[in-house]
């Protein structure tokens, strides 16, 4: 096997697919395939391309089979680990040369998957080999064991806090401190003492990894060791005290790793001390006692460090840091008082907060030449690379006016507003940049609390945000195109984003007109915010309820699709045209406005053939080649919506979307267009759930390729597909028995889904559509017991809570189905024929004790199931029953006493709850490896026990007949410790 000659071809578009499929079969095939791997990546000898594809698919494997308890594909066999485990360090340092940096990266990465799994139990010398590594004066080899350890420890910081981390991170540190602190130290009297030190550049990277780990280790909890030291880092108590290492850091700035200005990369003193200050935000709020006399002293180096900051991009991050450290200590109310003078906030708002509000030029080329990044940017204060400076100082503002400076700040801030406004009236042409600055400004003083989700939710009261509006937002909004600068118009539009839910209805309804007219606006930023901000519009709720529905909006519905669709289909490529999410999200929730179910099936009929037409279009341009998942998404939850909406109306309308969505249905089924995929089998099962009589024969012939394993291999599509397969068992369960195709369905569930802990909850979904589709003559022998035998395997194999809760919620919600010659006799003696006496056991043991720990959704099944076995089983009401009875009565009871758990609330069946609920800006869309479900393809809750209107009612109802005419029953009861149920059931008396 050429491996080099297979890794090359996979990188050729051409050669590609043949090559990923011969590198997956021979994963699983070839002995010691990964050792293989690593040793091509380690061969400098080889072509550097393949090295590179070497380290990432071996990245990628590691990823995908080293932990064998949730891996899908065959797991990593214990040799190999162990081998790769005493491999992968010494690995890492053969790479220590800066050129084989890339290389790094991704063994880096596999070690800090292996390590999640297996350290410290199955990797006790990780620790040890990392130190045995360290050199006194290699900072090449320094820095490849310091990414190493930060690859291993920085998961930890987002990590839950328990017992298992705490152990990891205490093992750790015992093997690991020593090193660290000597290392620490002569490493910084190296940086410090030598400036002309030929590797100046590979000690400074050292020293930051070591300082990054310093977090990595303290980060939840300060070890002893660490705690001891606190005045070597962070200087001891005192005015007259030393300056600990931190604080040193923050003020060094070596010329020789100034680097070039235009160069928009951090260097790594920046890196060094924005690291150093996210240190201090983490012990201010958690071990404040230990550095609160070294603050002021910090406080003061950060001011000094942001006044010395130049406006090159590279620095972003770090001044966005320091300003974020000064609103930390504003806030937490402990340092207050170093910011309650009159002219310590005179000079915050001088030369921090204003100077940061500026538009500066590198942002207007980017609002000029990569506009969808100045819109993430401006959108996201928390964008990968670091808030922006105007984020940062914005929170500045709203800390200050947190602690009760609110006046004072208002009316510093207002006073440079209206100087900004002065300028801009003077000369619009040249000062339109005071003026956008003068609405930032506003912004940051107007807004006291804000959510990603509704926008600004708090206001500070001495400002007057409608009347701002009036003076200053309303004549750019209106105006025409070009006639003020498009980031004006774009800010006048972000003004209504961000104070959407101060307006009232009538407000937002008048300005909806001219944020359409800016969807024909030529400018890709003004257009785009206009599309976010009508999306946000119509999402905003007055309580739990839509404040817009279809009739509000109805007017202009046709002319925002419109809009919508033709910037979309201007794009030339699939990638342009699947580019901005933005505006299909607008479009998908322009669809989904129409709430109001009533006035939606009226409304949306003339127009949707229109409407389908476009979105198909779009579809077809955008398989070509998948580039965006978020577009994507948005384009199959529009298609769903409007399939949801018009199917209401008229349930004969789905066979126009079956005649439109078919074609290119089977283009992404035949190309296997993987990230696709889910999606269509998603709504293929909303438009086969809409029939309600026959099944069409095209779904019939799709419904073998659905059976077939290696759909079933790709886990995104595995929730969609059993959704998929159920409806055609609640559709056409006769046909796919009589053709053989339920054995197939059974196996499906007994080799794939009940053996996985990730996809066990579909295999019970399945289990679930099988018994209340199939007969019971039927079901009874191969059928149910092949479900019974995987279920049993299952517990004996790997036994979770997760699996024993499901498998209770099964058994007793197929007992309380009503149908005939389905029902606690049969499932009790289905499970006997597997091996008399075993129900005595599976029940006591395992389902019994889930019972009370019933969750609202399963609650009425469960209750309904339970009470039929207590009084419909033979097995259950025989005398050698007894005592388990007696336990299961007591474990009903429990639940039965659950009032909120058990009792249903009308709002849980609200049909449009799915859509109403989900904020897309919440989600994130992803492709294979996790399914993304379309909230409006959700069908209705079905409940399987109708017949039951109250499940407590039922449960007297049932138990009383039994305990009235049942003298086992009567028994059982009267040996439990007396309960308002059993004196109820015995007296026979109301309870």
């Amino acid at each position: 096997m050429d491996l080099p000659a297979i890794l090359l071809a996979s990188l050729n578009p051409s050669t590609r697919s043949q090559a990923e499929a011969t590198l997956t079969s021979v994963s699983s095939t070839e002995p010691q395939f990964l050792i293989s791997l690593l040793q091509l990546v380690l061969q400098p000898t080889q072509q550097i391309q393949a090295r590179q594809a070497a380290a990432v698919y071996f990245k990628n494997t590691v990823k995908r089979r080293w932990n064998s308890e949730v891996t899908e594909e065959q797991p990593i066999s214990n040799d190999d680990k162990a081998l790769l485990r005493s491999q992968l360090v010494p690995a890492m340092v053969n790479l220590s040369n800066p050129t084989d940096k890339l290389l790094r990266a991704q063994l880096a990465d596999a070690v800090g998957v292996v390590a999640a799994v297996d350290f410290p139990e199955h990797w006790q010398d990780l620790i040890s080999q990392l130190v045995a590594h360290l050199s006194a004066s290699d900072f090449s080899i320094n820095i490849c064991v310091l990414e190493t350890a930060h690859s291993i420890f920085l998961p930890w910081r987002s990590q839950m806090r328990s017992n298992e981390l705490f152990g990891a991170i205490n093992f750790a540190v015992e093997q690991f401190q020593d090193a660290f602190f000597s290392l620490f130290s002569t490493t910084a009297s190296i940086v410090f003492s030598s400036a002309n030190l030929p590797n100046l550049s590979l000690a400074a990277q050292a020293q930051s990894l070591l300082i990054q780990i310093y977090l990595d280790l303290t980060f939840h909890d300060i070890p002893p060791k660490f705690e001891d030291s606190i005045a070597s880092f962070w200087g001891a108590a005192g005015a007259d005290a030393a300056d600990g290492a931190f604080l040193m850091f923050l003020r060094w700035d070596p010329p020789q790793l100034k680097g070039d200005d235009e160069d928009p990369t951090p260097t790594t003193p920046h890196v060094m001390k924005t690291t150093i200050l996210e240190l201090a935000e983490v012990f201010i709020f958690k071990y404040n006692e230990l550095i609160e006399a070294r603050v002021p002293a910090f406080v003061r180096a950060v001011w000094q460090l942001i006044g010395s900051s130049g406006q090159a991009v590279r620095e972003d991050v770090l001044v966005a840091q320091a300003i974020k450290f000064l609103s930390v200590c504003a806030k937490s109310g402990l340092y207050s008082s170093l910011f309650k003078e009159q002219e310590t906030v005179r000079g915050l708002v001088d030369r921090i907060v204003v100077p940061s509000m500026g538009l500066r030029e590198h942002e207007v080329e980017q609002f000029e030449d990569d506009p969808l990044e100045y819109i993430r940017r401006d959108l996201s204060s928390n964008t990968e690379g670091g808030a922006t400076r105007r984020h940062a100082a914005s929170e500045l503002v709203r800390a200050l006016i947190s602690i009760g400076l609110d006046a004072e700040v208002t009316k510093i801030v207002q006073s440079y507003i209206e100087i900004a406004l002065q300028q801009y009236a003077q000369n619009p042409t040249e000062n339109w940049k005071s003026k956008d600055s003068a609405i930032y400004l506003l912004t940051a003083i107007a807004s006291q609390a804000s959510t990603l989700q509704h926008g600004v939710t708090s206001t500070n009261n001495l400002v007057d945000i409608i009347k701002f509006f009036s003076d200053n937002i309303y004549q750019d909004l209106s105006a025409d195109m070009g006639a003020v600068h498009p980031i004006l118009q774009v800010d006048a539009i972000r003004f209504l984003y961000t104070f959407r839910y101060q307006l009232t209805k009538e407000q937002l309804t008048s300005v909806l007109p001219l944020l359409i007219r800016h969807l024909a606006s030529s400018n890709y930023v003004c257009y785009t915010y206009a599309a976010i901000t009508i999306e946000r519009i119509l999402f905003v709720k007055t309580g739990r309820v839509m404040m817009f529905n279809y009739t509000d909006i109805q007017t202009f519905t046709t002319d925002v699709l419109n809009a919508l669709f033709a910037r979309i289909a201007s794009q030339v490529t699939p990638e342009k045209v699947a580019e901005n999410e933005y505006l299909m999200k607008c479009t998908l929730y322009t669809s989904g406005a129409m709430r109001v179910i009533i006035t939606a099936k009226q409304s949306l009929l003339p127009g949707y053939a229109d409407i389908l037409s476009r979105l198909v279009g779009i579809l077809g341009i955008i398989s070509k080649n998948p580039s965006n998942p978020l577009f994507n998404q948005y384009t199959f939850e529009s298609i769903s919506a409007l399939l949801r909406y018009v199917a209401l109306a008229d349930a004969t309308a789905v066979t126009a979307f079956e005649a439109a969505l078919f074609g290119p249905f089977t283009f992404i089924l035949q190309q296997d267009i993987d990230q696709f995929i889910p999606y269509v089998f998603q709504i293929l099962s909303q438009m086969l759930e809409v029939h309600s009589v026959t099944l069409p024969d095209a779904y019939r012939s799709l419904l073998p390729l659905l059976l077939t394993p290696p759909v079933w291999q790709q886990k995104g599509n595995i929730p969609a597909l059993t959704r998929l397969v159920s409806a055609f068992l609640r559709k056409d369960a006769s046909r796919i028995e009589a053709e053989g195709q339920l054995k197939t369905i059974i196996a499906i569930i007994q080799q794939r889904l009940i053996p996985s802990k990730i996809n066990d909850q579909y295999g019970f979904e399945l289990m679930k559509a099988v018994v209340e589709t199939i007969k019971p003559a039927t079901l009874s022998g191969a059928y149910y017991t092949g479900m019974i035998t995987a279920a049993f395997t299952r517990l004996q194999t790997s036994k979770t809570d997760k699996y024993t809760y499901a498998l209770m919620v099964w058994f007793l919600g197929t007992m309380a189905l009503k149908v005939e010659g389905l029902g606690p006799q049969f499932v009790v003696g289905e499970v006997e024929k597997v091996q008399a006496g075993i129900w005595a056991q599976l029940f006591g043991g395992v389902i019994l004790p889930d019972i009370p720990k019933t969750r609202k959704p399963d609650a009425k099944a469960v209750v309904v199931g339970a009470t039929r076995l207590l009084t419909e089983s033979q097995i259950m009401l025989s005398p050698q029953a007894a005592e388990l009875w007696q336990k299961s009565f007591i474990a009903l009871e429990q639940l039965l006493g659950q009032s909120e758990t058990v009792n249903k609330e009308a709002e849980d069946d609200d049909p449009d709850a799915a859509l109403t609920a989900i904020d897309f800006e919440e989600q994130t869309a992803g492709y294979q490896a996790a399914f993304s479900k379309l909230a409006a393809s959700q069908p209705a809750r079905i409940d399987p026990v109708a017949y039951v209107q109250d499940p407590v009612s039922f449960a007297k109802q049932e138990l009383s007949k039994a305990a009235a005419s049942i003298p086992t029953v009567r028994n059982s009861l009267s040996a439990i410790p007396q309960t308002p149920w059993t004196r109820g059931l015995l007296s026979r008396q109301p309870f």
